[in-house]
């Protein structure tokens, strides 16, 4: 059974107190982000993943004639090749092997499947002796845990960690020089590999058109273990089946990319066929390779989850993740980690196990940004919590909520008698404290208060254009409307001043996008179909929105979430090919220009938002935007989340604000020593700002709407 929410909650502060796991993550994401960068300067890494991705689909839609086609080819070659059903079929069919040809040694090289379906646990049950010969395997068995990361297994521990395992193991005292430790490893497995029966294996590759497999290993372990006793058995998912070498060569050249930032791995091992074996009676070794199943081919029936079975298994959503990052992969995840650990323990380990982990994703798209095989990775994140509640039921917060939001007047209104019930614990523009029942573990930000006057009702006084070169119709989302009015109001404003004509659907509301973070479908499709009826007889050119999250939001997510209903197809896609960032409106639209500001030299740090920077791909125009009007200077690490990540920040205060606290520190240590912080997100600004606040206002927050507005000529 998965462990509660509030024992999920403890391990995770536990995690966040390991000062060594968190500075070593923190080594490993910078120097990987920078090392991944230099070795795919020369590719175009976009085009060559749609062609892995491409190529994956093709081969998942044609697996069974794959797989005939493998056993056919490797049968001819003296390969026994098996299929199974489940995990557990999986364990008893290498347990039945092993039996069948007097094992009782056994070594095993890396693989993931292996820890998927426990393997060991099945082998040692049946009285064998297994020793993993990969060095972080071997650690870890060593420790009785389980991998941290899918490439990097024991990452998580120091030098002094396993100098103790390694004394705990050969009862003598061991130096915590790394060389020493690897030349202990050596020694005591070199006798594993000289005596044991059987080698087992994982495969990243099983080729149909010859029979073959290929590994990629960074160790010798690999090939020793295939190579030296005198059976071996492979086992791999069924997805890892492609069509010919070709394929393989293709994952190949951004796998150890993606994985290591390598351009390949010390060894590529391609095994074809029986190879000879004095060992053995007839010559020749004794090869197994056994598909394991395991719920894939159900997952190939699921068109929304189906591009989970690309993954190549790099790693590489965990490196980027921020939330591993912190915590590591035995908090993110069960025996997968990262955001491909969260969603595929749904599917292979129970809902169960996956119920608080999948919820342990703050939405920035890093994944997906880096991901070797193009997965919607969090998308599928959202699928699975949405299912979840399908097949669970909601929290009761979260129903609530959902009917409130999907009712834009009950909505409204609340929020608009929110105004009048926060006076007695708000000061100035922040609250000054929530009552216990509501403030949870919101101590690391200060929380802006509700606008004395919402957008909405400040707009029928504001000065705007009803005719220009340009329409623009403004899409408010919650926070911009309800909190921040007056980002809106700077936005106006310079749109008048290039001569544009503004206006704003007063039946619009919330994007959704808290609602499909939260996984409520139902409620996350009304407002929707709202917000697109809103606009549907605005005659605009654009529809502008300040928050990128809003922005990413609707163009991902809309036309799946209106698909069922043929009514709005056409006016869905209308919709959406008139959304646009305020960045690039400004930029690319209006044309603003250096001339349209008073630049005094101003150093402004920015903070790039995860849905701006990843989701919509604009990176340049902001920072283009601040040059303009004061002078841009580069902080450390601008485009990894600040932690807000909307009702993950409430769900899981705990990691929000450590992000919060990093993304401070960054800014106000670097080099040039800002003053000013803008961003384009409102979010982004609610969390930068309050944690500034409860830092005595260091660094000032802005909207870069409100920043420009300030800086602009006046005419």
């Amino acid at each position: 059974m998965a462990e509660s929410m509030k024992s999920y909650h403890n391990s995770l502060k536990e995690a966040l107190d390991d000062s060594f796991l968190r500075k070593t993550l923190d080594k490993f994401a910078v120097q990987y982000k920078a090392n991944r960068a230099m070795i795919f300067a020369d590719m175009n890494a976009k085009e060559l993943i749609s062609e892995i991705a491409d190529n994956k689909d093709q081969a998942m839609l044609h697996i069974e004639a794959l797989y005939q086609q493998f056993v056919e080819q490797a049968s001819k070659k003296g390969v026994h090749v098996h299929r199974a059903r489940t995990a557990q079929e999986a364990n008893d069919i290498i347990c039945a092997i092993a039996k069948e040809n007097n094992v009782r040694t056994i070594i095993k090289s890396k693989s993931m499947t292996a820890e998927e379906i426990h393997l060991n646990h099945s082998l040692e049950a049946a009285k064998m002796i297994v020793n993993e010969t990969d060095l972080g395997e071997w650690i870890i068995q060593l420790r009785h845990e389980g991998p941290t990361h899918m490439v990097m297994p024991a990452i998580h521990l120091s030098r002094y960690q396993v100098a103790d395992t390694f004394e705990d193991a050969t009862k003598s005292k061991q130096d915590s020089d790394i060389e020493k430790l690897v030349k202990v490893a050596r020694r005591e497995l070199r006798v594993h590999f000289a005596g044991s029966d059987m080698g087992i294996s994982g495969a990243n590759f099983a080729i149909a058109s010859n029979g073959s497999i290929g590994i990629c290993t960074n160790e010798g372990n690999g090939r020793l273990t295939t190579t030296l006793p005198r059976v071996h058995v492979a086992i791999c998912g069924i997805d890892k089946l492609v069509p010919s070498i070709k394929d393989a060569l293709r994952i190949i050249r951004v796998l150890p990319r993606n994985a290591t930032a390598q351009a390949i791995t010390t060894y590529v091992s391609w095994i074809t066929g029986a190879s000879e074996c004095t060992l053995n009676d007839d010559q020749k070794k004794i090869i197994h390779v056994v598909f394991l199943d395991n719920g894939r081919i159900d997952l190939l029936k699921d068109p929304k989850c189906r591009e989970v079975l690309r993954c190549v298994r790099c790693g590489a959503c965990a490196n980027v993740c921020p939330v591993y990052r912190l915590v590591g992969g035995h908090r993110m995840g069960y025996v997968y980690i990262g955001a491909i650990g969260l969603i595929l323990t749904y599917f292979f380990h129970g809902h169960d196990r996956a119920k608080n982990l999948v919820q342990n994703c703050i939405g920035c798209e890093a994944c997906k940004d880096i991901c070797a095989a193009g997965i919607d990775l969090p998308g599928i994140i959202q699928e699975v919590r949405a299912r979840l509640n399908e097949e669970e039921g909601s929290p009761i917060t979260s129903t609530l909520l959902a009917k409130v939001m999907a009712n834009r007047p009950l909505f409204h209104t609340l929020l608009k008698f929110g105004k009048f019930a926060q006076r007695p614990v708000t000061s100035g523009n922040f609250v000054r404290h929530l009552p216990t029942i509501f403030a949870g573990d919101q101590s690391f930000r200060a929380l802006p208060a509700i606008a004395s006057r919402s957008f909405r009702d400040r707009w029928p006084s504001l000065e705007t254009a009803s005719q220009g070169s340009v329409k623009i119709g403004l899409f408010a989302g919650c926070a911009q409307d309800f909190i921040y009015p007056e980002q809106l109001e700077s936005a106006v404003r310079l749109i008048s001043a290039k001569g544009g004509a503004v206006d704003f659907p007063l039946q619009q509301s919330c994007c959704g996008l808290p609602l499909q973070m939260m996984g409520e479908r139902k409620a996350a499709i009304q407002t929707a179909k709202a917000n697109v009826d809103a606009f549907e007889s605005a005659k605009v050119d654009h529809i502008m929105t300040l928050c990128a999250s809003c922005a990413n939001h609707m163009k991902e997510h809309y036309t799946e979430l209106t698909g069922d209903d043929p009514s709005y197809k056409e006016k869905t896609a209308q919709y959406l090919s008139k959304i646009i960032d305020f960045s690039s409106l400004m930029k690319n639209v209006f044309k603003f220009s250096k001339d349209d500001f008073n630049n005094q030299g101003q150093k402004v740090a920015y903070h790039s938002p995860c849905h701006l920077c990843r989701g919509l791909g604009v990176t340049q125009e902001p920072r283009a935007l601040i040059n303009m009007a004061g002078e841009y200077v580069p902080t450390p690490e601008e485009d990894v989340c600040c932690g807000f990540g909307g009702t993950y920040s409430v769900k899981f205060p705990e990691i929000s604000g450590t992000l919060l606290a990093h993304k401070l520190d960054g800014i106000e240590e670097s080099e040039a020593k800002p003053k000013l912080l803008v961003t384009d997100c409102p979010g982004c600004v609610m969390q930068l700002r309050g944690g500034e606040h409860k830092r005595s206002d260091r660094v000032k927050v802005q909207h870069i709407s409100e920043f420009l507005d300030l800086n602009l000529k006046k005419k």
